[in-house]
């Protein structure tokens, strides 16, 4: 059994069984490029504060860009007795450099070093996340403006309610998505505190400066309490919560979608590129890739949940439950980035079909809150107004006519307060333009919109 670098208190090596079952080196590996970066400063703050002599430092810094390159180019030999990421790392220092490679060491833990190469990962990787994110917000802007003249039925209850522009629906999804944005940019104040110097927990004797590292890394703080530093993953529950919103929103996306591309609907066409066939049935087009999305939401929610339950119980400071943070960290990461880019590619070839959306407002009887709305202008209150646009519904529907296919004199039939002028109420362009409420449906309210929303993406 070979010797582990932590082995001096130990009489006998760790049971085969025992070292498979604890090793994490099979997924924290990818912390190579962090745990590195964090190395290299760390040696830097030793040598400026004569804890280690420079020359020291400068051949720990040169041995360990060595190492990067070797992981990179596929010939690091991992080891599974060394257990982790940072063993392996500072083994192999010592292996090409000598015992000096061991000096990396000074004045940390594996329990603050560990928390700072996740803060680092997830620090680049929500960097890519929001890239992404922007790039879809900026798509959906554009279908906006290139869509402004298309209606489509707004849904409620996945029934026919009221037409509205198909801009303004697409300009709901921006902003969905623009929330997630804020929240990642949000999540990333708590993430970006250096916690390296707090060593196992309880800080170090070393007179370390924590604040050339927190600088050398770009933190613009660092950590308050040693004790809190090596107990604390809510940056990651929280990066996780935060990525479980984000994937609800793709996946009702995705849902609109599912049901959009359906013949019931037929709204629209998800490209050849993003939906698949049937080994049985040749007319099938089917919207995979949305559904797909729709289902790896469940994974996400599934790693809040392990995340969330296993710190739940834990005492203060570092245990070693905390090894399984990463693999639900990780498992978020790439589902979220692998969901975006589906997404984002998606909307570069769809289209809608604004005829089909037509037809569907032709029937249902989608103007009947206007007949309401009318009565009440006229003074009708309107739970009043309500019932009777209700019975000119039911009158219409026996005789298999719609709304705008009534005369006046059979509206007048219901009350007296009916005038020609409802006509230009209850067309689907009069419905639209008169919701000028802020946030309404009105063509000019969506122009807005969709203006406010480039100058706000032209900010980020």
């Amino acid at each position: 059994m070979k010797k582990k670098l932590w082995a001096g208190r130990f009489k006998k090596g760790t049971h085969k069984v025992a070292e498979k079952f604890s090793a994490s080196i099979d997924f924290d590996q990818r912390l190579y490029k962090e745990d590195i970066e964090g190395s290299i400063a760390h040696a830097t703050m030793l040598a400026k504060e004569k804890i280690i002599l420079k020359k020291e430092a400068d051949k720990i810094i040169k041995g360990l860009k060595q190492i990067e390159k070797e992981i990179e180019a596929g010939k690091f030999p991992f080891r599974e007795e060394l257990e982790d990421i940072h063993l392996n790392i500072e083994k192999r220092l010592i292996e090409k450099i000598g015992d000096v490679g061991g000096k990396i060491h000074t004045a940390r833990s594996r329990n603050d070093q560990i928390a700072l190469d996740m803060r680092l990962y997830l620090r680049r990787e929500i960097d890519e996340i929001i890239d992404v994110i922007e790039a879809i917000c900026m798509r959906f802007v554009k279908l906006a403006d290139e869509n402004i003249d298309a209606i489509i039925p707004l849904y409620t209850h996945v029934q026919r309610g009221q037409p509205i522009l198909l801009s303004h629906q697409l300009m709901a999804l921006f902003e969905m998505l623009k929330r997630d944005r804020e929240r990642y940019i949000d999540c990333l104040k708590r993430i970006n505190a250096l916690p390296l110097g707090a060593g196992a927990g309880a800080g170090t004797t070393f007179p370390i400066n924590r604040k050339l590292v927190a600088k050398l890394l770009d933190f613009p703080e660092v950590t308050n309490n040693s004790i809190d530093t090596v107990s604390d993953r809510d940056f990651i529950v929280e990066f996780i919560s935060t990525s479980s919103t984000t994937m609800m929103h793709l996946s009702r996306i995705s849902e609109e979608f599912v049901l959009w591309s359906t013949k019931e609907f037929d709204f629209v066409d998800l490209g050849d590129e993003f939906t698949t066939g049937s080994s049985i049935m040749p007319q099938k087009r089917n919207p995979d890739m949305a559904e797909l999305i729709r289902g790896k939401t469940g994974r996400v929610y599934g790693n809040l949940v392990a995340i969330l339950t296993l710190m739940k119980g834990l005492p203060f400071s570092y245990n070693r439950d905390m090894q399984e943070d990463k693999e639900p960290m990780f498992d978020t990461v790439d589902t979220v980035k692998s969901c975006l880019e589906v997404l984002s590619e998606m909307l570069q070839v769809i289209e809608f079909k604004h005829e089909n959306m037509k037809k569907a407002l032709n029937e249902g009887f989608i103007t009947a809150t206007d007949v309401a709305d009318y009565l009440s202008r006229k003074g009708m209150p309107f739970r009043n107004s309500h019932e009777v646009a209700g019975k000119i519904v039911s009158y219409a529907e026996k005789k298999g006519l719609e709304l705008a296919d009534l005369n006046i004199s059979e509206f007048k039939n219901f009350s007296d307060l009916f005038e020609q002028d409802l006509y230009k109420y209850i067309t689907l362009d009069g419905s639209i333009n008169s919701r000028k409420s802020h946030g309404g449906t009105a063509k000019s309210n969506v122009k807005k919109m969709i203006q406010s929303a480039k100058k706000e993406i032209a900010g980020w």
